[in-house]
């Protein structure tokens, strides 16, 4: 069937019950070493009708968008783009539209008014952190959540050594992963001996899986807020890593500030966004799974040594491509270029938004 990728098995024997993984071969549009699992793609939520439905709206909006002119990522260039506004932009009406071309137009949110001197990776010399002279945060920009952030985060930051805190969230709309995997999770963070800022919403979904007396046991060392700032969060330069669902913004966020990422990913696109992080650029690692040993273990290994220092020297590369003035300008040209193309394309659409 067309639009649909060839699957192969990897696990052809199945007698112990499991579920058989395949492998999805034949997807171009992404990098080979990306070799996503059928468990991994982001119709693969609810039951199997529902699953259905999602893969059909999926196909119909890759094939609806073979029409287009151009399509905005909220992504930034990789090291060889093609289809860039640059390439692009004085071609025309004639232009040949065999398929859109795709524009990067982010990170386009500039890292202004922070002063921030980070200190990631293993290796630090364990001084106090703090983000800028006076001691003061200065936040990079507005809080774009709904939800209300808890202020006392950057103070608690502020008195943590430089690259010493795990920051753990789950993101704004994630259900609840199961009491049983929260407390594992609890317990492997009290298990590392290391400070972490958990954002965990206070409700019973969640923090009933918390074992009792769990705030007070780990106080101090652990702080559990309902929600934080995390873009000022993540560019503190307390926070050694960053135990994330692998949302998009997030992901994006974390490479705005050059967090290495522990990778749990729950639903959705949080799967291909972890292959990413793990095995595309490498500046993450996934956690096989929420058992208090795996948490510590893992934790450990991101934090310190010589795999931590590796994947910080991939994340502080990947964060050049995605922050720098270069960068921003070719992201904001493509933006410039996908407006100029209506511009020219649609004059009338034009002259009536300047009436309104």
């Amino acid at each position: 069937r067309e639009g649909t990728p060839a699957v192969s098995s990897n696990q052809l024997d199945d007698k112990d019950g499991r579920e058989e993984e395949q492998v999805v071969r034949g997807l171009g549009i992404l990098p080979a070493q990306l070799e996503l699992s059928t468990k991994e793609l982001p119709w693969l939520v609810g039951d199997s009708a529902t699953q259905r439905s999602r893969f059909a709206f999926w196909l119909q909006t890759l094939r609806r968008a073979r029409g287009f002119r151009s399509v905005l990522v909220n992504s930034f260039p990789g090291e060889a783009v093609t289809g860039t506004a640059a390439a692009e932009d004085d071609d025309g009406p004639q232009r040949q539209a065999a398929c859109p071309r795709v524009l990067p137009v982010g990170p386009l949110l500039v890292l202004a008014g922070c002063n921030v001197e980070r200190a990631k990776g293993a290796g630090d010399d364990g001084g106090v952190a703090a983000t800028n002279i006076n001691n003061h945060p200065q936040p990079c920009s507005k809080n774009p959540s709904m939800w209300q952030a808890d202020s006392t985060c950057i103070r608690w930051l502020d008195a943590q050594p430089a690259a010493s805190v795990v920051y753990v969230s789950f993101g704004s709309w994630v259900g609840p992963i199961g009491h049983d995997k929260i407390r594992e999770l609890a317990l492997g963070l009290e298990a590392t001996g290391r400070p972490f800022l958990w954002a965990i919403k206070d409700d019973p979904s969640w923090r009933a899986g918390l074992p009792a007396g769990y705030a007070g046991s780990v106080a101090g060392r652990g702080k559990l807020v309902d929600w934080a700032p995390q873009d000022d969060v993540l560019g503190h330069a307390a926070v050694g890593c960053y135990l994330t669902h692998c949302g998009w913004n997030s992901t994006v966020e974390a490479i705005q500030h050059g967090v290495r990422m522990l990778c749990c990913p729950v639903s959705g696109d949080q799967f291909i966004n972890c292959a990413y992080i793990t095995r595309v650029w490498e500046v993450g690692l996934k956690l096989g799974s929420v058992r208090r040993d795996v948490v510590r273990d893992c934790i450990e290994r991101i934090m310190g040594g010589a795999e931590g220092t590796r994947l910080q020297e991939k994340m502080d590369a990947l964060r050049q491509r995605a922050v720098t003035a270069e960068a921003r300008c070719l992201a904001q040209g493509n933006l410039r270029s996908f407006v100029n193309e209506i511009k020219r394309d649609h004059p009338l659409l034009t002259q009536i938004y300047n009436i309104l």
